[in-house]
């Protein structure tokens, strides 16, 4: 389950933060996944609070955006979305996509004390 450790690189960089920008607790954490990220949701939420005990982040709120998954058809030459790696064009069926959305796993906004 690497969503745990994915859950204490999340703690390393909201401890980080605080030092730099002197806040002492964060409120609530609003993270971005893509759909083509690799990222089990449910496990990220069931780590966060795990691995936030102890921290700036101990009872946070936690805020998933999830976002949308689109690649470069190169046949069609245009964007078009996908919900998983290595399914087809939803216009022409090619397999020859080129992922543009949808990998991303990142802090999207914080609210701090």
């Amino acid at each position: 389950m690497h969503e745990m450790a994915l859950c204490e690189s999340i703690r390393t960089t909201l401890e980080e933060q605080s030092r730099l920008h002197n806040f002492t607790k964060v409120a609530r954490v609003s993270l971005e996944v893509g759909p083509l990220s690799g990222v089990e949701v449910e496990a990220l939420r069931f780590g966060f609070d795990v691995v936030m005990r102890g921290s700036v982040a101990e009872g946070a709120h936690l805020d998933i955006i999830e976002s949308r998954g689109e690649a470069w058809c190169m046949v069609c030459a245009e964007s078009v979305p996908i919900e998983a790696r290595f399914e087809p064009c939803v216009k022409c069926g090619s397999h020859q996509l080129q992922v543009t959305a949808g990998e991303e796993l990142r802090i999207k906004e914080l609210e701090v004390n």
